[in-house]
């Protein structure tokens, strides 16, 4: 079960927000151009991703999208009229934006729901899980435009899959399946539609469910270590190690398993 809901708040005409203990969710609702981003929806989850860096209470974040699209990528008609300098200034916006969302010291989700290419797809691998309904479909298709993918996705999926399944998906243009991303390691669980955002609420319960600073400090470990030679990473995890071990969280976690009870970790 699921800890108790606030009600949606809607932040954007295409952006709605919910709190669930300590779960926020993210839901992109543009369902009738299948969630594709227009300028002002990057710019709104921006304002949202800046919010809840400074939310200590969120610990998790899910994004997701409304009916048969999670983003089916940007808004093609509403850049197509751009000039050259509004084109790039809208990619270095949503790059700022995505980067953001990579650096988010909390843990994020991308419940997939359903089509997620281009910009959606590398929203996606900004997170640091991916959960997918069997009727997501995945790319990066921009190479079928004579264009290249702007918002970091070659970058991060080079690193995650290596350089030959990343060139095959760009230099292509084709649609990855969910079982198909699974075995490849970019989506961590597949579930029916309906099931989907349940999944991933509980999924992100347990997350936040972990005593606060050793989950952020797990992935920012783990984040930053993947750029960093192994000397300089074991002695990182081992600093933390010993500072998580003398905090408070640390104590009770080791009490509480001594004398076979529930931990009560701080809410701060």
């Amino acid at each position: 079960m699921i800890a108790e809901s606030s009600d949606e708040v809607s932040v954007h005409p295409n952006l709605r927000l919910r709190d669930v203990g300590h779960v926020r969710i993210l839901r992109i609702d543009r369902e009738e151009k299948l969630g594709a981003f227009s300028s002002s929806l990057v710019a709104a989850i921006g304002t949202e991703i800046v919010r809840i860096r400074q939310t200590p209470a969120v610990r998790v974040v899910v994004l997701t999208g409304t009916g048969r699209g999670f983003v089916a990528g940007a808004d093609i008609e509403e850049y197509s009229h751009a000039s050259v300098e509004e084109f790039e200034e809208y990619q270095r916006r949503s790059r700022a934006v995505f980067d953001d969302l990579a650096r988010l010291p909390q843990a994020t989700i991308a419940a997939v729901n359903g089509y997620a290419f281009g910009g959606g797809f590398e929203i996606a691998l900004c997170c640091d899980f991916i959960l997918a309904s069997t009727t997501a479909r995945l790319g990066l298709p921009e190479i079928k435009l004579g264009l290249f993918p702007g918002g970091g996705g070659p970058q991060r999926l080079v690193r995650e899959v290596g350089a030959r399944w990343t060139k095959e998906l760009v230099m292509t243009g084709r649609t990855v399946y969910p079982d198909e991303a699974l075995a490849k390691g970019i989506v961590t669980r597949v579930h029916p539609p309906e099931e989907l955002l349940e999944a991933a609420l509980e999924f992100a319960t347990v997350l936040a469910g972990q005593p606060r600073s050793a989950l952020r400090d797990a992935k920012h470990l783990i984040d930053s270590g993947r750029s960093q030679d192994i000397e300089t990473a074991l002695t990182a995890d081992q600093l933390a190690l010993a500072r998580l071990f003398h905090s408070e969280d640390g104590q009770e976690g080791i009490r509480a398993f001594i004398e076979k009870r529930p931990a009560a970790f701080g809410d701060d």
